[in-house]
């Protein structure tokens, strides 16, 4: 039960994260193309790819499986936009304009998989150093250390 109320909350908090950026994206690039659906799952892919990399088990900051369900499943569910981006990319098509149509899908497929790569990439950069190796001189001298 409790992964659901996680969920509801999580999907609540990123769909009114995409609201909000829906609004700010379509006020400076205005609403001739869905710049603001394209930017929405362009960040949300780079969140969802950081998160997944720091939270494993090898990760720099290691959470539950609730933690993965609030940001992964809810904030990233509620905040990323398929659903927009199908019914966007049909309504392009619909009016006329292919290019648009394929436009708003190679640009989201390629820059949503860059995204991801992009976060997950930093996030495993960020993972816990090594555990600093210390080997003792059997002669009685100072600790060596290895990394």
């Amino acid at each position: 039960m409790l992964g659901y109320v996680l969920v509801a909350i999580g999907s609540a908090l990123g769909g009114m994260a995409r609201y909000g950026c829906t609004l700010v994206v379509t006020g400076w690039l205005g609403d001739g193309f869905p710049w603001a659906t394209v930017m929405i799952n362009v960040v949300g892919s780079f969140v969802i790819g950081g998160f997944a990399a720091l939270s494993a088990e090898d990760g720099r900051w290691p959470t539950g499986p609730g933690a993965r369900l609030f940001v992964m499943t809810g904030i990233c569910g509620g905040y990323t936009t398929f659903s927009s981006f199908s019914l966007q990319t049909i309504e392009l098509a619909r009016h006329g304009d292919r290019l648009g149509a394929l436009a708003n899908v190679g640009s989201s497929i390629a820059l949503c998989l860059l995204a991801v790569w992009l976060g997950h990439a930093g996030a495993v950069a960020l993972r816990r150093p090594p555990a600093l190796h210390v080997e003792h001189d059997l002669g009685g001298g100072r600790p060596k250390s290895q990394v």
